[in-house]
């Protein structure tokens, strides 16, 4: 399996959470027809007011470096940068489980 999985922590600055969970939904809306990607799904955190966590799976490392060079996100990454305190995030490599074609 060549799939390709991230694990983002992105820390909106104070009371930015919600917008920022804006932007990333509509990111994530814009990925709809983008058949390389298998998931993308936006958390808040319970324990931590201005965390939000992405989760997403792609067909393949390249599909995910291709959605970067996207119009859409690229406008997404502009308008987020200024709630942005902190990213942290982890490459990962699925290898299955429920929902995992």
């Amino acid at each position: 399996m060549s799939k390709f999985g991230m694990v983002a922590k992105f820390t909106a600055k104070p009371g930015q959470r919600d917008a920022l969970a804006e932007i990333l939904l509509e990111a994530a809306d814009a990925l709809q027809s983008f058949e390389n990607c298998e998931m993308y799904i936006v958390h808040t955190s319970e324990t931590e007011a201005d965390t939000l966590w992405v989760t997403e799976v792609w067909s393949n490392p390249e599909a995910h470096k291709a959605s970067l060079s996207l119009e859409e996100t690229k406008a997404a990454i502009q308008r987020a940068m200024p709630l942005i305190a902190g990213v942290e995030s982890t490459p990962l490599k699925p290898v299955g489980g429920k929902g995992l074609h």
